[in-house]
């Protein structure tokens, strides 16, 4: 093992993680080939078998399971050396390692380069995750902060808003309630809605802002990703319940309008999490309190919220 790098265990970390070397390959933008290639390499240094494929899916052999162990050890150590590192050089030279649901990604690369702006020579690091990947991030201790909707209750995290997030429900121009007004939430009932896949975040805020007003919402789709669904509902193929950060754009041009359903929008919030025990670098300290305090204006700029932040 001694000509094992860190390279190869990181990637070997990030399929262990994903059961599946083609997403480890898009989490970490490298090729499948080039992640296979890394694995490969590390098990010659082992000596063993790290994987095994069992019909199209692989698993960790015991060795894997074991080597996953002190993977995780390594790459958690030279984290806390690079982090003590960066507390030395202060903001400047420091590098931000942050991680934002996938919601967040329509305005979150703004905050980042308005935050550069005022402060020169900073090194980012951007994660964008689901609800599952970025609790996995706070666990590992791979992230700075997470910013995300609903903060973790069975975690030791410090958690603190930053912005309001609504949530709506959208519809086609065309569809007969666009120009409706006070809906009753009991009509929507006959809609057929296009949702994300349960255990995201949108879906728990769906399930939050239906609570005992629509219990059973007609569910014609689970879709992974808010960019198929809005493509979906332009399409008319039914609405959906979705943060309004994520479409902000197609309501400026016209393709989704939304609906005035009473008890609408469901209000949330933006939250800015991180370990409590964690000792945060200055670069870090800075961009949250960027956050706490520029945070909900920037936003709502960013997104063109039609509602006072």
């Amino acid at each position: 093992m001694k000509n094992a790098t860190l390279r190869q265990l990181k990637v070997f970390e990030t399929v262990a993680r994903h059961l599946s070397f083609s997403r480890a390959a898009e989490e970490l933008h490298l090729t499948q080939p080039a992640v296979s290639t890394q694995v490969k390499q590390l098990e010659e240094h082992a000596g063993l078998a790290l994987f095994e494929q069992l019909g199209k899916k692989i698993y960790l052999t015991p060795a894997g399971s074991e080597m996953l162990h002190y993977a995780r050890s390594i790459i958690g150590q030279f984290r806390e050396a690079e982090e003590a590192m960066a507390r030395f050089k202060g903001i400047s030279g420091g590098k931000l390692n942050v991680s934002v649901i996938s919601a967040g990604d329509y305005f979150f690369p703004r905050l980042l380069a308005e935050f550069s702006r005022r402060h020169a020579g900073v090194v980012l690091n951007l994660a964008v995750h689901n609800r599952e990947e970025l609790l996995h991030q706070l666990t590992a201790n791979l992230t700075d902060l997470a910013v995300m909707v609903r903060p973790p209750l069975d975690m030791d995290t410090l958690n603190e808003s930053i912005a309001p997030h609504p949530y709506v429900v959208v519809a086609p121009p065309s569809h007969p309630l666009a120009r409706k007004r006070n809906i009753p939430i009991a009509r929507l009932a006959r809609e057929p809605f296009i949702v994300r896949e349960k255990g995201s975040d949108t879906w728990n805020s769906m399930q939050d802002g239906f609570a005992g007003r629509l219990p059973n919402p007609n569910i014609a789709m689970e879709i992974s990703s808010t960019e198929t669904i809005k493509q979906a509902v332009i399409a008319g193929m039914g609405i959906s319940f979705l943060s309004i950060h994520t479409v902000a754009l197609e309501l400026q041009v016209g393709n989704l309008v939304v609906l005035d359903v009473e008890g609408f929008p469901v209000m949330l919030n933006w939250f800015v999490v991180h370990r409590k025990n964690k000792r945060l670098p200055p670069v870090a300290l800075a961009f949250k309190n960027f956050l706490m305090e520029d945070g909900a204006r920037l936003i709502a700029k960013y997104t063109h919220l039609p509602w006072d932040a």
